[in-house]
């Protein structure tokens, strides 16, 4: 970091968040020094990133939380994170959906991030779990003039049912017996945590079996999760990295982040200013087959879905 006195906040704090994670601590003195801010510029971001829960304040600097296995933030805890990465994610994998497609968002902000932008999308069959995505589209369907229907092309919405989790997904066996007698498309899925290791995971254990459920129902799966998802373990793992077709993650993830990924994922997008080649997403190791800006029913995709 170095030189970055006109970052916007955002940007800002994204940066010192990923020093704290990278490093297990940072002091305000190498703060300041680094971004060229003041001393109250660099203990002010620290408050904030104090507050969303992501660092803890200690003498002279901050260090990461120790965040429990099990613990799962509310949706509107997580909608304050990394908001600007979720948006260049939901643009980029709104981008690979065509029109008339079924298509499935699983819960998760950044999921509901790529709802507001299918929206326009003529003719989707959306399947979700997530109450707050169903929302998006229920919100839209509504035509300007009262009395005049649904709009022309509005998305027909299928609406899991199950029991609500902290971040408003819908889980469980109802969930669970709703989905597998379906089938898919493209599955756009939220995620907690992504590793080597671990793979997919999740701190709630009925979701990661509804997550398994919807996985399997579709023909395509993309991940789409911020540069902080990468790492994180959490309580119970629902799928190798094997298992996903592609990963549309943002500019804010390291090279050797990118490096790891692309040996273990099939196909790897990063989206947003700072990825690499022109201002725009860049596919690495197993790039995404479709050449062009949309996923349709016929594109390549996991055997038997």
């Amino acid at each position: 970091m170095s030189d970055n006195q006109n970052l916007l906040a955002e940007q800002r704090r994204a940066l010192i968040l990923d020093e704290v994670r990278r490093r297990g601590g940072v002091r305000v003195n190498e703060l300041t020094r680094r971004l060229n801010v003041s001393d109250m510029t660099v203990r002010r971001d620290l408050d904030a990133l104090a507050r969303q829960g992501v660092v803890e304040k200690v003498h002279g600097g901050a260090v990461p939380v120790a965040e429990a296995r099990t613990h799962e933030p509310g949706f509107e805890a997580k909608s304050a994170l990394e908001p600007g990465a979720k948006e260049d994610i939901a643009r980029v994998a709104a981008a690979m959906v065509a029109p008339g497609t079924a298509i499935a968002l699983s819960g998760g902000t950044t999921t509901y991030a790529v709802a507001r932008r299918l929206l326009d999308v003529p003719g989707l069959t959306v399947v979700t779990n997530s109450v707050r995505v169903a929302d998006v589209f229920h919100t839209a369907a509504p035509a300007r003039e009262p009395g005049a229907g649904a709009r022309p092309g509005a998305a027909a919405v299928v609406l899991t049912g199950g029991v609500r989790t902290p971040s408003d997904a819908l889980v469980g066996p109802v969930a669970d017996q709703a989905i597998g007698s379906l089938h898919f498309d493209v599955l756009f899925l939220g995620v907690h945590g992504v590793s080597v290791e671990a793979g997919l995971s999740t701190p709630n254990l009925a979701e990661a079996e509804t997550n398994r459920r919807l996985i399997r129902a579709a023909r395509r799966v993309v991940v789409v999760a911020d540069h902080t998802k990468w790492g994180k373990v959490a309580l119970s793992s629902f799928a190798r990295l094997e298992d996903v077709d592609t990963l549309v993650t943002d500019s804010g993830v390291s090279d050797e982040v990118r490096t790891a990924m692309a040996e273990h994922l099939p196909g790897l997008v990063v989206a947003g200013r700072g990825a690499p080649g022109a201002g725009g997403p860049e596919a690495g190791n197993g790039a995404v087959p479709e050449a062009g800006p949309a996923v349709s029913a016929a594109g390549a995709g996991r055997a038997g879905a």
